[in-house]
């Protein structure tokens, strides 16, 4: 089950498309998928996202594409104060990094510590970066400001045997991708695979977990081109690590 809200300038377009279930099927996992802003695709991005899930789990998905193209901008359905009520999982894939409103910001953060579980996917780490408040960053699980050059980075498996990397090739290289400079892993947090830094040398997580007050979250730093989201080794992760936070991943 797909559900599609655009939410645009001009008004709102919804778009409708549903399969039905069978009464032997599980409930399906209800999930919201944030998306939208500067520098990238995020159409096929959700169109590659939803059907990777699909493989392995029933989803409904709503997806809420909204923010135009800029670096600036604010979701209405955040004005909610139970705006992630009824979803098993938040997929944050939004890139706004010059949006500073803190009230704003704390009134996402706020679902996510309450319970709320998350996945964070690339410019989301980039996201709220020139706010002074560091509720996002700890929710994340890393701070990160800046990124090394496009390129193709070896990926290093550091916990191989945790659930969410099942799948997924210990000599996985990635596609032409953006390796995020990550300034700080948070206590919480736990980094499962690494890529080291052409420019600097340094290894820096590239996907990891967080546990922020009551929710657990999933995040990977890589998503850049639409290449990586043709490719199995990224769609597996980040699928795993979308059932991982809910807690329906069990091997």
């Amino acid at each position: 089950m797909f559900r599609f809200i655009a939410w645009l300038a001009v008004g709102l377009t919804v778009a409708l498309t549903s399969c039905t279930t069978s009464p032997a099927q599980p409930k399906p996992l209800r999930a919201l998928l944030i998306t939208g802003g500067c520098c990238h695709n995020y159409p096929f991005q959700a169109h590659q996202l939803t059907n990777a899930v699909a493989k392995l789990a029933n989803v409904a998905w709503t997806v809420v594409m909204e923010g135009g193209s800029g670096t600036r901008a604010e979701i209405s359905l955040y004005d909610k104060p139970d705006w992630a009520k009824g979803f098993d999982v938040v997929v944050h894939n939004e890139c706004f990094a010059d949006t500073t409103n803190q009230v704003y910001i704390r009134q996402i953060t706020s679902a996510h510590q309450a319970g709320v579980p998350a996945v964070v996917i690339h410019c989301a780490m980039h996201t709220y970066r020139a706010t002074d408040i560091d509720d996002w960053r700890e929710f994340l699980g890393v701070t990160s400001r800046r990124h090394d050059h496009q390129s193709k980075y070896p990926v290093k498996l550091v916990e191989p045997v945790h659930p969410i990397l099942k799948g997924v090739s210990d000599k996985w290289v990635s596609p032409m991708d953006e390796l995020y400079v990550i300034e700080k892993l948070w206590p919480n947090a736990k980094a499962l695979a690494t890529s080291v830094s052409e420019q600097d040398g340094k290894t820096y997580p590239a996907a990891w977990i967080n546990q922020f007050g009551k929710a657990r979250v999933f995040g990977t730093t890589f998503g850049h081109s639409d290449d990586t989201w043709r490719d199995e080794n990224y769609l597996t992760l980040v699928s795993r690590g979308v059932l991982w936070a809910t807690g329906r991943l069990e091997k």
